[in-house]
């Protein structure tokens, strides 16, 4: 007798669960494989690769996270509006100023598969700069890591 394989159907909004994640004091190439892990669903073991089957991910105190070795020095974040000469370099420490937040939602989203389900995953993903969120009705589970 053949076993059939198992395709998960896209799990609807009302069952994905919510997640809190505190970035303070972390580091921020230890939590976001974790982070993507669960936007993704890879966390399930219903996991299919091309159904999204992802819960919502809300990170507090992005302004918090740390960078191990010498990287608040020497890592830059770079932008290309695709014109001649328009390449924009910025520093970890103007960014980490500026736009905290971007910081975390950069490093998730550079683990996320290139694929048209990309855009869908990172709009679960929440980040915010300080430890207030708007997310509290739907009492998100603290991740412990």
């Amino acid at each position: 007798m053949k076993s059939k394989t198992f395709v998960a159907k896209p799990t609807p909004k009302s069952e994905r669960k919510w997640y809190l994640v505190n970035a303070e004091g972390k580091v921020l190439g230890h939590m976001t494989p974790q982070i993507a892990n669960i936007l993704r669903g890879k966390d399930k073991p219903t996991f299919t690769p091309h159904v999204d089957t992802g819960d919502y991910v809300v990170v507090i105190n992005a302004e918090k996270v740390m960078l191990t070795g010498k990287k608040t020095e020497q890592k830059e974040y770079i932008t290309h509006s695709g014109y001649l000469g328009h390449l924009h370099r910025q520093s970890f420490e103007r960014i980490h100023q500026t736009n905290p937040t971007r910081i975390v939602k950069e490093a998730v989203a550079g683990m996320i598969p290139r694929n048209r389900m990309k855009k869908f995953i990172l709009k679960r993903l929440m980040v915010y700069a300080g430890s207030e969120h708007p997310h509290m009705g739907q009492n998100p589970t603290p991740l412990n890591s």
